[in-house]
């Protein structure tokens, strides 16, 4: 785009993006970030550290990122990417809201397909309670998220190609 703060701010983090480095991404939060996310609505990120953590996560299960397309001005930018989720291939929507100094204080997630957001659902909630010393609740989680991890891999294999209005009927 061009060479203002915002602007740079915007390149670091999509380097750290492509190269799963959540400690680079995290220097370009604002002190009072917060990450929506496409998984929940019960609750938000916030903070730099709190945000940090999950992009560490999502990192560890998401991987070949490759943006390729930016859109906004220096206080509201859309970022969308390609990557791998698992074995699943992931799109990824990001709007990122300024502050001042070009540092991200809103993260908002948008990905499809839902494979792949499965795929993350599975493997990002039990690392995060994990790290935060829950173990036990970290095993209850991946029991619970693994059935419809498995459900939706099926049905977009098996099912969801019935529908496709190309296939022969018969």
């Amino acid at each position: 785009m061009g060479t203002s703060a915002q602007d740079t701010v915007i390149a670091a983090w999509r380097a750290a993006g492509e190269s799963g480095d959540a400690a680079a991404a995290g220097a370009c939060l604002a002190a009072d970030v917060e990450l929506i996310s496409p998984l929940t609505g019960k609750f938000r990120f916030r903070g730099p550290g709190e945000v940090t953590e999950v992009l560490s996560a999502a990192f560890e299960i998401i991987r070949d990122i490759r943006y390729h397309t930016e859109l906004g001005d220096d206080r509201t930018r859309a970022l969308f990417s390609f990557g791998v989720a698992g074995r699943e291939p992931l799109e990824e929507a990001q709007l990122l809201r300024l502050d001042d100094d070009g540092r991200i204080r809103e993260l908002t997630l948008f990905g499809r397909p839902v494979p792949a957001l499965t795929e993350v659902m599975a493997g990002i909630g039990p690392r995060l309670l994990r790290r935060q010393k829950r173990a036990g609740l970290a095993r209850v989680v991946g029991f619970a998220t693994a059935p419809l991890n498995a459900m939706t891999r099926l049905g977009d294999r098996r099912l969801v190609p019935l529908a496709d209005p190309r296939r022969r009927r018969g």
